[in-house]
C-alpha cells in the first residue's frame, strides 16, 4: 500500500522509514538554516531535476543559454 504513493524504492519498510527520516531532516534543515553548502544527491527525490535547477539559476544569473552551461566532473583519489 505505502509503495504506491511513495518514491520508488527497493528497500524493506524498516531501511525505507530509516531513509524517508533523513530525507526529510535534510529538507526540513534546509527549510529552517537555509541551502547547505552541500548536498546529499541521494536525498532528493529526483535528482536529475534538482541539478538542472541548479543549471538555469546559474544561466539566469549570467544571463546566457541554459544550453552554454553545464557540470565538469573530476575523480578524486580515495588513497590517503
Amino acid at each position: 500500500l505505502w509503495q504506491k504513493v511513495s518514491y520508488p524504492s527497493m528497500k524493506p519498510l524498516g531501511s525505507y522509514l530509516e531513509d524517508l527520516y533523513k530525507r526529510l531532516s535534510m529538507l526540513s534543515t534546509w527549510y529552517q538554516q537555509g541551502p547547505p553548502p552541500l548536498f546529499w544527491l541521494p536525498g532528493f527525490f529526483f535528482v536529475q531535476s534538482f541539478l538542472t535547477a541548479g543549471l538555469q539559476n546559474y544561466a539566469r544569473q549570467q544571463k546566457i543559454p541554459i544550453d552554454m552551461v553545464g557540470y565538469d566532473y573530476e575523480m578524486l583519489s580515495t588513497d590517503s
